[in-house]
């Protein structure tokens, strides 16, 4: 049913596009604070602007799910993607501040790679809910994933804390959209047994620490740095799930499977680039000379 999937999948890439640009913004107005921290999203809760992202943020959450409930997992999130190229050029309106070429040089690198993947890779639907095995598989490798993810953003600073935390919330979207797989499925069979599952509670604990983390990340840099970061990673996570837990397929005959290491190099190599990234600093300098030069000179 990808004539349902693919057209939910973009409209869910565009409006969390612009539930990124809108959240990006308010978020730029507060102080940088520690990963996973409550207190931002109470601060965040009083700003206006960040509240109405809320709104195509639940636009999005409800196509997504009406298009995994119709489509495979490695199929629907690489499609999230599209949403990037929308959502850098209207934080930068937001923020009022020029798009850097090198930014739509890094999204391009890893837009190009992801596209690749998907078309090389040819995914298709496998099962609708994963074992318990499968789910455990998974847990074994993203949550040291995280976790190292998370170490290593405590010890740095500006772009390059924006892509590992970037990385981190990639991988809980990436679970959480396996997990709403799974949800969506029981709501369109029985919607009162999804209360018995415990796919739902995990959901609503992975769903809000990907939500805090999304905004530490926001926090660290402008948008294209941890968006790149969170749009990459999410899907490329999705698809290794989505064969490992879901059994999906992908083409592994030659030069499908070729053609596919080089997207995952180039995927990894946007994602660097985007941490390495100094068009943050060229900013903060300009800013910071800007208000040297408007300030009086003191008399001689």
């Amino acid at each position: 049913m990808d004539i349902v999937a693919v057209p939910a999948a973009f409209g869910s890439a565009i409006c969390f596009a612009i539930a990124s640009a809108l959240e990006q913004s308010a978020v730029k107005q507060e102080k940088t604070s520690r990963p996973l921290d409550p207190r931002l999203i109470v601060r965040l809760a009083h700003r206006p602007r960040w509240l109405l992202g809320w709104v195509p943020e639940a636009g999005g959450t409800g196509l997504q799910a009406l298009a995994l409930n119709f489509g495979a997992l490695a199929l629907v999130e690489p499609i999230l993607i599209s949403g990037l190229f929308l959502a850098i050029p209207l934080a930068a309106v937001l923020n009022r501040r020029r798009v850097h070429t090198r930014d739509f040089g890094v999204v391009a690198l890893g837009g190009v790679g992801l596209v690749a993947f998907l078309v090389a890779a040819q995914p298709r639907d496998g099962v609708p809910q994963p074992s318990l095995a499968g789910w455990l598989g998974v847990a074994l490798w993203t949550v040291p994933a995280l976790a190292g993810c998370l170490i290593a953003a405590w010890r740095v600073q500006g772009p390059a804390r924006g892509a590992l935390l970037g990385v981190a919330t990639g991988l809980l979207f990436a679970t959480g959209a396996s997990l709403l797989k799974t949800v969506s499925a029981k709501v369109a069979t029985d919607p009162l047994s999804v209360f018995t599952t415990w796919q739902f509670y995990a959901l609503a604990v992975v769903g809000g620490c990907a939500i805090t983390l999304n905004q530490n990340a926001f926090e660290s840099g402008r948008i294209a740095v941890p968006l790149t970061a969170i749009t990459i990673t999410d899907p490329f996570v999705s698809v290794a799930i989505g064969v490992t837990a879901f059994h999906e397929k992908v083409s592994t005959g030659w030069p499908h499977v070729g053609v596919q290491v080089f997207a995952v190099l180039a995927m990894v190599s946007g994602i660097v680039l985007a941490g390495r990234s100094r068009s943050e600093r060229r900013d903060r300098s300009g800013r910071e000379a800007r208000a040297r030069s408007a300030q009086p000179r003191q008399p001689g």
